[in-house]
């Protein structure tokens, strides 16, 4: 293959991942300003809404386990193709449900399977054509579908209730049902399958040790992979940041209105400042950590930094949050520094492993991670935030919560290894 038609293969994965991104993060970016009216109009606890949410992660989490195995054997098409297919469901069943249990199985399990088909899928494959000096930025670009969604969605979930009708809600859904089927199928188009199926290699050359040459990749088995700390210390820094992260997402807008009696229009518009600046936070931090892996000559240390100063800029965000029952403009800072803190973390644990475990057979290796993060951080943050407002009657000591988490990460993330050494030596290619 020519370098112009594998640089076009190339552009085209990350153009797929950036859909893929787009739809996953539109259904995180639209449940809070969705849950608020689907409450009101079945008379639901936000604790009974957010464990429709909080069951979607779940199901996300199996679905990813699964989806990382068909990646690395059949490629991203079919992946994405299912998940047109369910991510459409999962909008439009919902838009249509009128009891709590047919809501935890269409907003629960259906719109799970589709999220956990996205995410593990776009990644890895992204990190399957970029390694070294190039993943981060590409990554970044594609991530940048993540706080497009929730600028964009955001918008049009707003201007769908903008009538006031009890129900307006069910028709923001339908109309996000399309959306979600229209950038899937264009994704399914997109996508391609790993480099090495085209004659190829990845692109970006992984730091050489000084002195020497890169050892060629090895074939780590799943189970192999998982007797090493590496990977566990890559799932609980990044569990406990996703406790928080996604509390926060799930709880803030109802935080400004409810604890500080801000009007929904106004705590809607602050919070798309983080899909405004995470649109551009996602490239130039994506091309910062290839830079501090060139300068340290290592990419597994590289990457190591940046996950120890990712939970960081996740606290202070926390403390900027809690500042702006003082000032809105402490509600801009927060929401600028979470725009940071989410360009670094999410992709950069999977940078991380990457460089550690190589590409070969990162798909399965990162679903099961994902199985674990995601079947549980999402789940207990996203939860406990709703579950501690109706204990307390404030959203604040959510807040504290997700700081804690974040602080916990930060201290997890300092005992990140910097290599893991295989069992044998005889697999390497």
């Amino acid at each position: 293959m020519n370098d112009s038609k594998a640089k076009k293969y190339g552009w085209s994965v990350v153009a797929a991942s950036w859909l893929a991104v787009f739809c996953l993060f539109g259904y995180r970016a639209t449940f809070a300003i969705l849950k608020g009216p689907l409450s009101v109009d079945l008379g639901w606890t936000q604790a009974q809404v957010t464990l429709g949410y909080s069951l979607m992660m779940v199901f996300y989490a199996v679905t990813a386990f699964f989806a990382g195995m068909i990646l690395d054997k059949w490629g991203t098409k079919p992946v994405y193709a299912a998940a047109a297919v369910f991510g459409a469901l999962g909008f439009w069943l919902t838009s249509m449900v009128h009891s709590h249990l047919a809501y935890l199985f269409t907003f629960g399990l259906i719109a799970g399977v589709a999220t956990g088909m996205l995410w593990v899928t776009s990644t890895v494959s992204v990190r399957k054509w970029y390694v070294g000096k190039s993943y981060g930025a590409m990554w970044g670009i594609a991530f940048a579908g993540a706080p497009m969604a929730q600028l964009v969605l955001a918008f049009v979930t707003k201007n769908a209730l903008s009538g006031g009708e009890p129900d307006a809600w069910r028709g923001a859904m339908v109309l996000l049902s399309v959306i979600m089927f229209i950038a899937l199928v264009m994704a399914v188009i997109l996508a391609k399958k790993a480099p090495e199926s085209y004659g190829m290699k990845a692109f970006g050359e992984l730091p050489a040790p000084q002195g020497g040459t890169a050892k060629a990749e090895y074939n780590w088995s799943t189970k192999e992979a998982y007797s090493k700390y590496a990977i566990w210390a890559a799932i609980i820094t990044f569990l406990t940041s996703m406790m928080g992260e996604f509390l926060i997402w799930t709880q803030v807008v109802s935080y400004w209105t409810t604890d500080l009696g801000w009007t929904r229009d106004t705590a809607v518009n602050v919070y798309v400042i983080i899909g405004l600046i995470g649109i551009f936070s996602m490239p130039i931090m994506g091309i910062v950590a290839d830079k501090v892996v060139q300068k340290v000559g290592n990419e597994v240390k590289g990457r190591k930094i940046m996950l120890i100063v990712g939970p960081a800029t996740g606290a202070i965000a926390c403390l900027f949050l809690l500042a702006s029952s003082a000032s809105m403009t402490w509600a801009y800072v927060a929401c600028f520094v979470f725009a940071i803190y989410w360009a670094i973390v999410p992709g950069g644990v999977v940078g991380y492993t990457g460089a550690v475990y190589g590409r070969k057979t990162l798909g399965k290796i990162w679903g099961l991670a994902t199985l674990m993060v995601m079947g549980i951080g999402p789940f207990l943050g996203s939860f406990i935030g709703g579950l501690l407002k109706d204990i307390s009657g404030s959203y604040t000591y959510s807040i504290y919560y997700a700081l804690g988490s974040f602080i916990l990460s930060i201290i997890l993330a300092t005992t990140l290894p910097l290599f893991a050494k295989p069992k044998t030596e005889e697999s390497f290619s």
